[in-house]
């Protein structure tokens, strides 16, 4: 079937149910199986092939550490909530931080210690800012804002040690191989993170929103009463900060500090052994996936001994390491459907189809029409994951068509995603922060929207203007 208008089928698909349902997953289930059955029409041979595309990517050796990798880190970070990590950091926080400024330089700051995950952001930081919100004196909608620049679009940025570096690798993969292209995924997955346009316009707008800019507010209660009543019961916006837990800000500190420490080591050793060279020679040659797997493991054993050395029970700790895990077993399924449905569509031949059909695009607008089209589809279905893992192959196949650099392609499918994460009212950042901060979803994103328009068309334009210079 190369070169075969049916290779498209797929997409045309996934993009309409997910937004229609507004999930990504049932659009990617849908999406593999017609790919499926157009492969093998007939009743049960459809299902086969779905099954037989769902275990080819499950048993992919890189792709297992990819999965060990988000269950291991997921079930720590709920063994430091269980053990009073996050609540004791929070509680030591808001007692020493007296003023706005101080309040925003910890924002910021923080973030050193705590990129491994946006929702991680959020219920170490949020609650500090809820129980300050008479002293920052902020509107709690210009609150959550800030809070929200300096999550995913930082954390996409950050190449080791986070949730989302070896799903984000995995997505460049699979599309280089659909492709046959021959090159190491995490290099261009660095290469493409200066071109991520969306994260650094967003991170300089929120900023500027922080220290030199007040907006209006549009909910309804007056922040002022808003303010008094959460510093009373700011303990309850997160199970993470529960008034029962321990106040234990080690607990957090350390596993925090060894597992990027441990990475950063890991990595340079692997590449060493490559390499003999510099540092950089060596982190670009090494294996960052066994690294940053290897360090994640370590940390989370030592984590669980220096635990059990305070006396927490093995049962506890045990449940709550499941308990984490099994809360990323819905990004698991969303990781395998994405794996079959790039393999359907390649055996379909989407790769050959693309080549055939759209080199009459100009080069010059394929990135910025890319990077358009995918913040529309990321707002709708409200996931960055999922536009990663749709338009990824779309791009990629145009980038080598209309011969435009890769990591550029690349870093505007990952700009997309992040626009989505950021501004829909369907994300869980904006449900998360909303949570948290007592705020309703759907005016609180209808608030961080215009910005976020603002900052995705400078994002376009820049797009526009790169393409002549690479």
């Amino acid at each position: 079937m190369d070169q075969n208008w049916v290779s498209v089928i797929p997409f045309l698909v996934v993009i309409p149910i997910a937004i229609k349902t507004k999930q990504v997953l049932p659009g990617l289930i849908a999406g593999l199986l017609t790919g499926s059955y157009l492969l093998h029409p007939s009743l049960v041979g459809g299902l086969e092939k779905m099954v037989q595309f769902l275990v080819k990517g499950l048993v992919d050796p890189k792709n297992i550490k990819i999965l060990v990798f988000l269950y291991a880190f997921s079930g720590l970070i709920s063994m430091i909530k269980l053990s009073g990590g996050i609540k004791g950091f929070v509680e030591e926080a808001s007692n020493r931080i007296e003023t706005k400024k101080g309040a925003l330089l910890l924002t910021y700051v923080s973030t050193i210690g705590t990129f491994a995950a946006p929702s991680f952001r959020f219920v170490t930081i949020a609650p500090i800012m809820r129980a300050l919100l008479k002293k920052v004196k902020m509107s709690t909608q210009e609150l959550g804002f800030v809070i929200e620049t300096t999550a995913t679009p930082i954390i996409v940025l950050i190449p080791i040690a986070t949730a989302f570096v070896g799903y984000m690798t995995s997505i460049v993969d699979i599309s280089l191989k659909n492709e046959n292209i021959t090159a190491d995924p995490y290099s261009l997955f660095i290469q493409s993170i200066p071109f991520n346009f969306f994260s650094f316009v967003m991170i300089i707008v929120g900023i500027y929103l922080s220290f030199f800019h007040h907006s209006k507010s549009t909910e309804e209660t007056d922040p002022k009463d808003v303010g008094e009543s959460e510093e009373d019961d700011w303990h309850s916006c997160d199970p993470a900060v529960h008034k029962e837990l321990p106040n234990k800000p080690w607990n957090l500190l350390i596993p925090l500090i060894l597992v990027v420490f441990l990475t950063l080591l890991l990595t340079w050793w692997d590449g060493y052994k490559k390499t003999k060279g510099s540092f950089f020679e060596a982190f670009i040659s090494a294996d960052v996936m066994d690294a940053m797997l290897i360090a994640l493991l370590f940390t989370t054993i030592f984590t669980f001994l220096f635990l059990r050395f305070q006396k927490m029970k093995t049962g506890d700790l045990l449940n709550g390491f499941i308990f984490g895990g099994n809360e990323l077993m819905s990004v698991i399924v969303l990781l395998a459907v994405v794996w079959g449905l790039s393999s359907v569509t390649e055996e379909l031949g989407f790769s050959a189809f693309v080549t055939r059909y759209a080199g009459w695009i100009p080069g010059s607008v394929i990135v910025p029409l890319l990077f358009i089209f995918g913040c529309a589809v990321s707002y709708f279905i409200g996931s960055a994951w999922g536009t990663w893992g749709i338009l990824m192959p779309l791009g990629v196949s145009m980038a080598g068509v209309a011969d435009v650099s890769l990591p550029l392609v690349i870093g505007a499918v990952f700009a997309s995603g992040t626009f989505g994460a950021f501004a829909s009212p369907l994300s869980d950042d904006t449900n998360t922060i909303a949570r948290i901060l007592n705020l309703s979803v759907i005016t609180y994103a209808r608030y961080k929207l215009k910005p976020a328009l603002i900052a995705a068309g400078i994002t376009a334009v820049l797009y526009g203007a790169t393409v002549f210079f690479i």
